[in-house]
């Protein structure tokens, strides 16, 4: 009588089957999977952008001083280069610029490579009273261009910081206009 031996493992055929079936998802999920993470990648950037713009204004009502966001290369000075770091300071004298005595507060960190960021030609100067200089919107895009990953944030002469949103459900964000976002 021969011994009943359990032969495990699969055919050839069985394992053709399955890479094939790996390979099908693999198709489908990893394009949808890279638009996942650049949205995730600008709301991410937006939302620090939008949280150092806060702290700014809530360091000019607590502490009753002009505060400044902009943008600069060497923390030294502000530029109009919004792709770069934003740095957060108190206007003790109040000229506009950072000087030697006047300390950086926080500073955000450098855009991703594949994104780019627009704002207003001047720094962003908060108020003793929590306004803002004038209204002023940020917005970021991805180097594809594609509308459905910009997101914008305005700053209302109130100092209200304001994040776009897509009201009417279509996949492209609206700035607080009503307007679609472009990134052309």
């Amino acid at each position: 009588m021969m011994p009943n031996t359990l032969q495990k493992g699969v055919t050839l055929v069985e394992l053709m089957i399955g890479l094939a079936i790996v390979a099908i998802i693999l198709v489908v999920a990893i394009p949808a999977a890279q638009g996942i993470i650049v949205k995730n990648r600008i709301v991410a950037e937006i939302n620090e952008i939008s949280g150092v713009i806060q702290f700014a204004r809530a360091n000019a009502v607590d502490e009753q001083l002009n505060t400044i966001v902009c943008p600069t290369a060497d923390f030294s000075t502000c530029s109009t280069n919004w792709n770069q770091v934003k740095m957060v300071f108190g206007d003790e004298d109040g000229n506009g610029s950072r000087g030697d005595d006047e300390d950086i507060l926080v500073a955000t960190s450098l855009i991703s490579e594949n994104n780019y960021v627009t704002g207003p030609g001047q720094a962003i100067r908060f108020n003793p009273n929590g306004s803002a200089n004038a209204q002023s919107s940020i917005l970021i895009c991805h180097d594809s261009k594609e509308a459905t990953y910009a997101r914008e944030l305005t700053v209302t002469p109130q100092g209200r910081v304001k994040m776009s949103q897509d009201s009417d459900k279509n996949g492209v964000h609206e700035n607080i206009s009503g307007a679609a976002l472009s990134c052309s």
